[in-house]
């Protein structure tokens, strides 16, 4: 049974396709709050998740905005390797991360060869736009309670960690990160989250969350629905 989160690129790779394509590289480990990426970058490899999480940001007006996060399995810096473009956000490790390493060169000429490995990171790059176009429609579709509740749901159900009590979303966020990713001011968000709390369906700490009642997360996700 692989590690790899349900549905990222390598959990949709055959097994013999995934050990060739991380055999090309080399596999470090990064520790805790280094970047992997840095936006404006002119690097070029692509490196891919086997453990751990990592933050995708953008600076907006001087400001770190949240717009994703990476999961053991996922492809990341594969813009750059493929448009010969600098880099166009940061990514950072959340915890320790194991990474491999492969040059952009060698990463081409392994798509050349498989063509079904280059669809997919075709289809990639596709459902990374479709997420984000989904978060903009959220933004005019729904309050931000709503929008809260969906993006929690969705982190519960691919970085939940079964702890006392509930489920831990496996990567620190902060108040204004949570705001990025819904859309929100942050005032906005720490009354909801202060709301969900007293409600008792989340537990928070310092930038962690827990959820306590699923089942509630989830009605009120699917509330406008």
């Amino acid at each position: 049974m692989s590690s790899w989160a349900p549905g990222s690129f390598l959990d949709r790779l055959e097994p013999e396709l995934q050990g060739k394509l991380l055999a090309l590289g080399v596999t470090r480990v990064i520790s805790s709050g280094r970047r992997i990426f840095t936006e404006g970058g002119q690097d070029t490899h692509v490196e891919i998740i086997q453990r751990g999480v990592a933050k995708v940001t953008m600076s907006v007006g001087g400001t770190e905005q949240l717009l994703a996060v990476r999961l053991p399995g996922d492809l990341v810096g594969e813009f750059a390797a493929l448009t010969d473009g600098q880099r166009i956000a940061t990514v950072t490790a959340c915890g320790e991360v194991r990474a491999t390493v492969v040059q952009q060169s060698v990463f081409r000429a392994f798509l050349s060869r498989h063509l079904e490995v280059a669809s997919e990171v075709t289809a990639t790059v596709g459902r990374r736009l479709h997420w984000a176009n989904l978060r903009r429609a959220d933004f005019s579709a729904f309050p931000v309670p709503v929008r809260l509740a969906r993006v929690l749901l969705e982190l519960v159900e691919v970085i939940g960690e079964p702890v006392e009590g509930g489920v831990r979303i496996a990567v620190d966020l902060t108040h204004a990160e949570l705001a990025t990713l819904i859309g929100a001011v942050d005032d906005t968000v720490q009354r909801t989250l202060r709301g969900m709390r007293d409600d008792g369906v989340i537990r928070t700490g310092y930038r962690r969350i827990t959820v306590t009642d699923p089942d509630q997360l989830r009605r009120r996700a699917e509330e406008a629905l």
